[in-house]
């Protein structure tokens, strides 16, 4: 999923540059357990605090917050691998074979290496921050624009804006937006329900149904419309818990009441190997047919409690 700084320096031409090893090693980070202990530890007494006050209520809101001093550090530093590898390709398009030169472009493959492990820390400890927000609140956290990138090999529970991917995609460079595996739509809507009992047997059955998608497809990465509430929430709870990566389209609200069927064709440019379809709207009922006149295999579970039409 992603290529290091360094494999993407093999592809360049560095003839008279000796490449050092980064200028620290993996115990100049804190360690996996290390995070995960301190982080756990901090969000149990804080949440601890704000129980039975009356500030309970904006807990979740707290909670994103945490999670999103994280990612907003790690995309910091990746903004700052950006602008080192900029500088780094001004330098060799300008290369003269002068030590000076040479020192500069030295001094740049450093910088980059260092924003870059840096910014694997800071995405491990968000990670981390929202497994406990998962956990704490029941459904996968995300951030309020853009993609949440995992960079490491290690973290595979991606949330990939669609924008993000489509950018992406048409520049071919930055990989660690192009969710790897074969793309499953699912869609749903928001539904009411009599009973809270009704409540978790529609939400078990999404779980069910979609175990059963991926043991048929193992390498899958989810497509939905990572809407906060309903069906998509419950899907995304189950991609973070399964650690498969998510790739989410958000209606584009300039399109007004096109915006539904638009992102109907974006997800369905994907050929997804299938389209998971639970109870919705008119533009969840589209979606089923167009899939279904491009001989795409439809799970139709649009029936009660997300059950099979007419079980």
């Amino acid at each position: 999923m992603y290529d290091s700084f360094i494999d993407q320096l093999n592809g360049l031409d560095l003839s008279g540059l000796s490449i050092r090893p980064a200028p620290f090693n993996q115990t100049d980070f804190p360690c996996e357990d290390a995070i995960e202990q301190t982080l756990g530890a901090v969000w149990s007494d804080l949440f601890a605090m704000f129980s039975d006050t009356a500030l309970e209520a904006d807990a979740e809101d707290i909670a994103w917050g945490m999670v999103n001093l994280f990612h907003r550090a790690a995309s910091r530093k990746s903004a700052q691998l950006d602008r080192a590898s900029d500088e780094i390709r001004v330098l060799l398009a300008s290369a003269d074979g002068s030590e000076v030169h040479s020192s500069n472009l030295e001094e740049q493959v450093e910088r980059a290496q260092a924003a870059e492990a840096s910014m694997l820390a800071f995405e491990q400890m968000r990670e981390a921050a929202a497994a406990l927000y998962r956990d704490e609140n029941g459904s996968s956290w995300k951030p309020v624009s853009g993609s949440r990138a995992s960079h490491s090999r290690h973290l595979t529970s991606a949330v990939i804006d669609a924008r993000d991917f489509l950018r992406a995609r048409a520049e071919n460079r930055r990989h660690a937006l192009i969710p790897e595996g074969i793309p499953v739509v699912f869609a749903g809507g928001r539904r009411n329900f009599e009973s809270a009992e009704d409540a978790r047997v529609y939400a078990d059955n999404i779980w069910a149904t979609l175990d059963k998608v991926r043991d048929v497809v193992p390498d899958l990465f989810l497509v939905h419309g990572g809407d906060g509430k309903g069906a998509d929430r419950l899907a995304a709870s189950w991609a973070e818990r399964r650690e498969v990566q998510q790739l989410t389209y958000s209606l584009d609200r300039r399109l007004g009441a096109r915006a539904g069927f638009k992102r109907n064709e974006q997800m369905l440019s994907l050929n997804p190997r299938y389209v998971v379809a639970f109870p919705g709207n008119g533009v969840t009922e589209r979606l089923v047919i167009d899939a279904k006149m491009r001989r795409i295999t439809v799970v139709d579970r649009r029936g009660l409690l997300g059950t099979s039409p007419g079980s």
